[in-house]
């Protein structure tokens, strides 16, 4: 589908026109600037052979010198993400190759932080990018340059010829030279903005593929092992993979079987890593979820608190826990001897008290737990006396029950 700034389109295993869902992994595909459907279709066959299907992103040569542009196709690009998680969360792999990043991808990154303005539902962005499991760069990321889109004009891989017509290169010359003239402060703040936005996915905690060679003249070793090792520092798991005379974005073709083994591992490790991160929201929503319910215990805990005091405030019990009626000890002051060597847990009686006051509980927590709590007004309910013969020598004993009203 073509939009402004490039175009893009679906390419599935089920599906050669691309359209329709039933996709069980994504890789998104940001090919280099005014590239061909046929010069990535080798690269989306391979990904289609390990299961996984592929959004592919072409992007125009002005991008870089136009970020509407770039910003505009980015938001065309998360929009039909959106389109196809919110069927089905998948897990994303971004595969990036040659200016690809310059051009569309690092828009993508910001859109999806909220830092590029684009009217897209936040919570959709942020569901893109809770499914990102990887990035791979190939012949990639190069630096932001005013003449790299130039260079890759006229550059043999793009062109399909060894030696560019001369007129074609001086051209291509100019323009980049004119560019550079009237575009020299922009440059300088998209490079810086750029690259911050590339170190900033290190927070996804992500694995990276890394391809690269040291034969490679746009897309220079130096830059890109300067990349993985600042990824590196900052706890990003990365891999590297060098050749020694591979072109730039020829890595595959010139060596397919190591290639396909390091992308292979790498899909599979995205893909462990998706379901990781599946589980790790699923244990935070659960712990939230108890967050919730032990809320309003814990409120009930505090307000039960006060009933560990009698009415005029004294402490009934000194200690966190509760004594049931036959471990509750009572001593009495001046001069009554304890033997419990708990006696701080003890309740304290006045030696004024009473033989019949002694025997009542205090407070209304003992009251309820020896259930004797009766109001003053005791009319219409039952009461015995029971005397002994040793009742005349000390105060006669109640024995109440409840009423059988």
């Amino acid at each position: 589908m073509w939009g402004y700034g490039g175009k893009y389109y679906w390419r599935k295993r089920n599906n050669n026109n691309g359209e329709g869902g039933g996709s069980e992994a994504i890789v998104v595909v940001f090919a280099w600037m005014s590239s061909e459907e046929r010069n990535l279709k080798n690269h989306v066959d391979l990904y289609s052979s390990l299961l996984w299907d592929s959004l592919v992103c072409h992007s125009q040569f002005l991008n870089m010198f136009l970020p509407d542009k770039a910003s505009e196709l980015a938001s065309n690009v998360v929009s039909e993400l959106v389109k196809e998680l919110k069927a089905k969360p998948l897990p994303l792999v971004f595969a990036s190759f040659s200016g690809g990043p310059n051009a569309c991808m690092y828009k993508v990154l910001q859109i999806l932080e909220g830092i590029c303005e684009t009217g897209l539902n936040p919570e959709d962005c942020s569901l893109v990018r809770n499914c990102i499991s990887g990035f791979i760069y190939d012949s990639s990321p190069v630096d932001f340059t005013s003449d790299l889109g130039a260079k890759l004009a006229v550059h043999p891989t793009t062109l399909r010829m060894s030696n560019p017509p001369k007129p074609f290169v001086w051209a291509a010359n100019g323009i980049a030279s004119s560019l550079d003239y009237v575009f020299l402060n922009r440059f300088e703040s998209q490079r810086a903005e750029y690259w911050q936005t590339l170190y900033s996915t290190i927070t996804m905690r992500v694995p990276y593929l890394i391809l690269c060679s040291e034969n490679d003249d746009l897309a220079p070793y130096k830059t890109i092992h300067n990349f993985a090792t600042r990824l590196q520092e900052l706890g990003g798991n990365v891999k590297l993979v060098r050749w020694n005379d591979s072109p730039h974005v020829g890595h595959y073709r010139y060596n397919q079987v190591d290639y396909k083994a390091a992308v292979s591992e790498f899909l599979s490790k995205a893909a462990s890593v998706y379901l990781q991160k599946n589980r790790e929201e699923a244990m935070k929503e659960t712990q939230c979820d108890d967050d919730e319910i032990s809320e309003p215990v814990h409120s009930l805990g505090n307000s039960t608190s006060g009933l560990n005091r009698s009415f005029d405030g004294t402490p009934l019990v000194t200690t966190d826990h509760f004594f049931v009626p036959t471990t509750v000890g009572y001593y009495v002051g001046n001069g009554g001897s304890v033997v419990d060597e708990h006696k701080q847990d003890l309740i304290r009686l006045s030696s004024t008290q009473d033989d019949d006051e002694a025997r009542k509980p205090n407070g209304v927590l003992g009251q309820i737990l020896f259930d004797v709590y009766i109001p003053k007004n005791v009319e219409d309910w039952d009461v015995k006396l029971s005397e002994t013969g040793r009742s005349k020598l000390r105060s006669a004993k109640r024995f109440i029950r409840r009423s059988r009203l």
